[in-house]
């Protein structure tokens, strides 16, 4: 069984795929997740919540897999998905704004 991401239920996996493959080093820390959902419509937060966010990526190994999936975008598509429903309001529009410094081709918000 493989590990899931948050918000996945093992019963849900069961019966479909959700992803391809699961790059947990891309996902805010547990802590940090929970430090939004305690108010995820206050618009301070959310900027506390993206520098921090910015800093769990600045990790060297974190640097190099989001250099290493702007290479990627050159000569394939893929897709970076979540559960949250108000994507202004999640990590990967900020993801999306990181491979877009490193050089990647990213297309959609």
């Amino acid at each position: 069984m493989r590990h899931l991401p948050r918000g996945v239920k093992k019963a849900d996996y069961a019966r479909r795929d959700f992803f391809d493959a699961w790059l947990p080093e891309l996902a805010p820390s547990a802590p940090l997740v929970k430090f939004m959902l305690e108010d995820p419509d206050d618009s301070a937060r959310w900027k506390r919540f993206e520098a921090k966010y910015r800093r769990e990526m600045a990790r060297p190994e974190r640097r190099r897999l989001i250099a290493t999936l702007a290479t990627l975008s050159e000569s394939a598509d893929f897709s970076v998905g979540c559960y949250c429903e108000n994507p202004a309001r999640c990590h990967r529009s900020i993801l999306a704004a990181l491979l877009r410094d490193a050089g990647a081709r990213v297309t959609g918000p």
